[in-house]
């Protein structure tokens, strides 16, 4: 994502008054330090847990040993539970988002989850998006393609809520005009 729209994105973070945490596997800690090169990132990103290895993953986000057996650390049903993990932790935290993948080959790679596939869970409002992406390229390549996929969605998300903010306001301002 260029330095501009990354910039933009932080503001709107600011503008609503968002904070927000990653929980990152295959990332590494990319999506955090990315988010750190816009301006006033500090005032937004309350911090980022890297859980690359199962272990981690169950010990700092409480995701389930049964759910990692069942299906795999690389799989939204994980993703899913790093992302309320990181909630319990972070409570306030307006927006969690958790990324887990396959960079490389290995892992539980196979033809239906192939290199390249990667799992996001985004969290605002006590509402879960799930997000399956599959991506080509080297491993750091998929990272980058992994991060500027999520800044995007982030970009949605909040463009979204202003949506939605916007008409609350207005059904207010009718109702009151209304009594």
């Amino acid at each position: 994502m260029k330095p501009s729209d990354l910039n933009a994105l932080v503001k709107k973070f600011l503008q609503y008054k968002l904070t927000l945490a990653f929980a990152e596997s295959c990332t590494a800690g990319l999506l955090a330090s990315e988010f750190v090169k816009a301006e006033a990132s500090s005032e937004v990103l309350l911090g980022s847990v890297v859980t690359y290895h199962p272990v981690a993953k169950q010990r700092l986000l409480g995701v389930k040993k049964e759910t990692l057996a069942m299906y795999t650390a690389e799989s939204q049903q994980v993703t899913n539970e790093m992302v309320l993990g990181l909630h319990k932790h972070l409570p306030t935290a307006d927006v969690c988002v958790a990324v887990t993948g396959l960079c490389a080959g290995g892992a539980s790679e196979s033809t239906e989850k192939p290199v390249g596939t990667m799992y996001f869970t985004i969290l605002h409002e006590g509402r879960a998006q799930e997000l399956r992406q599959e991506f080509e390229g080297n491993c750091d390549e998929v990272r980058q393609l992994a991060v500027d996929f999520i800044f995007q969605h982030l970009g949605e998300l909040l463009d979204n809520y202003a949506e939605q903010h916007a008409n609350d306001s207005v059904v207010t301002k009718i109702e009151q005009s209304q009594r």
